[in-house]
């Protein structure tokens, strides 16, 4: 097991005894220490009750890797393939999740075994899919007879890039779409009628969770339809992505509390408190993030652990300078860990987002904040694990 080089306290100490929801950031993707450093945590949460986590992945995908890890249904090559999107499930560190989860329920009663979830929607940064077969799992779970493919027309025009940023391409304006939002709202109709006297508790939620990816693929896709400059589609692209990945974290707390906290993993982006901002090439983005909607509904009951990164020599990103929010943080942590939101400093500039990927702490990400998950070096954290 990893040892925090920095941490005097347990990460329950930094948060809210009522916290349902902890959502731990990272800086950026392309770290695959911050995946380690999230399964330790997690492994240690699952010993004070935590029964959940849920990562920045699809949600309906998710499903797969959750029948893998709570039942062993399929093969872990399949959960991985089948069960991440944004193609995560080529992550090593995702593998071993995955691999330790199984194994932690194997032996256990299922109301104690350990849970994995997605709350993203089924979109790629500059592209949707078509909402047609998440209507039609709703449809065929209810019995109807409802023409949802006659309804929506062909998958592709959907799913082209071109649907997403040229509003003249987009097919979610159109009579179809609107007669396609009209039967959706059938079946939500329908759904909730029949919540009550659900078989299978278990099947109607997944069904519901089906109908809100489509609904959410409609929002999308009429979005998408509305004719704005660059700058501003994207961003409004964004809230909409982030008032679904809020309504999916929402619904799977309701569905999780009574079992036991859950552990969030994403970017700070979209998990801080405040709302959201990034800055990437051409793009000046601001919008209202899950986090921030999920914290003004929750109170207390969420908490957010912004992640922090050093040095990245794979990303060619330098160590910081003293005064900046790394420098601090570096002064005091040689590897990784916990610490306390540091004040008095100031943004570092020297990486560039658009070439690392990676997106430094700022005042923004650090406002409300309880904690800090600084990695100094991922590199020197890969050796502590060997």
């Amino acid at each position: 097991m990893l040892r925090f080089t920095y941490m005097s306290q347990d990460i329950r100490d930094f948060i809210a005894p009522s916290c349902e929801l902890l959502a731990l950031g990272e800086p950026t993707h392309q770290v695959p220490a911050t995946q380690r450093l999230r399964n330790e945590l997690f492994a240690r949460l699952a010993g004070q009750g935590f029964r959940s986590i849920a990562l920045e992945i699809d949600r309906i995908a998710a499903l797969t890797a959750d029948d893998y890890v709570r039942n062993g249904t399929g093969t872990l090559d399949t959960a991985l393939s089948e069960g991440f999107s944004h193609g995560w499930g080529a992550m090593e560190g995702n593998r071993e999740l995955l691999a330790w989860m199984r194994e932690y329920n194997r032996t256990r009663p299922p109301r104690e075994r350990l849970s994995l979830h997605g709350f993203d929607a089924p979109t790629e940064n500059f592209s949707a899919p078509s909402p047609r077969r998440y209507l039609e799992h709703v449809r065929d779970y209810l019995g109807l007879d409802l023409d949802i493919a006659g309804l929506a027309g062909d998958d592709e025009r959907w799913g082209r890039t071109e649907a997403i940023m040229d509003a003249a391409s987009s097919p979610g304006a159109s009579p179809e779409a609107g007669r396609l939002r009209a039967a959706a709202e059938e079946l939500l109709v329908a759904l909730r009628a029949r919540e009550r006297e659900a078989p299978s508790r278990e099947e109607w939620i997944r069904a519901r969770a089906h109908l809100t990816a489509g609904l959410g693929l409609l929002r999308y896709h009429r979005q998408a339809a509305v004719p704005l400059e660059r700058n501003e589609r994207v961003t409004r692209l964004m809230a909409v992505r982030g008032a679904l990945m809020a309504q999916n974290l929402l619904d799977l707390h309701a569905i999780e509390a009574p079992r036991g906290p859950m552990l969030v993993h994403s970017h700070n982006a979209h998990l801080r408190k405040s709302p959201g901002g990034m800055r990437v090439a051409d793009l000046d983005m601001h919008w209202i993030g899950a986090g921030a909607i999920v914290a003004s509904l929750l109170g207390d009951r969420y908490a957010f652990v912004a992640g922090g990164l050093g040095r990245a020599g794979a990303l060619g990103v330098g160590d910081p300078a003293p005064d900046t929010f790394e420098g601090l943080l570096g002064a005091r942590i040689t590897t990784w860990g916990l610490a306390p939101v540091p004040s008095g400093a100031r943004t570092r500039t020297d990486p560039v987002p658009q070439r690392s990927g990676y997106f430094p702490l700022d005042h923004a990400t650090l406002d409300g904040a309880d904690a800090v998950l600084f990695v100094a070096d991922p590199d020197l954290v890969q050796l502590a694990r060997s």
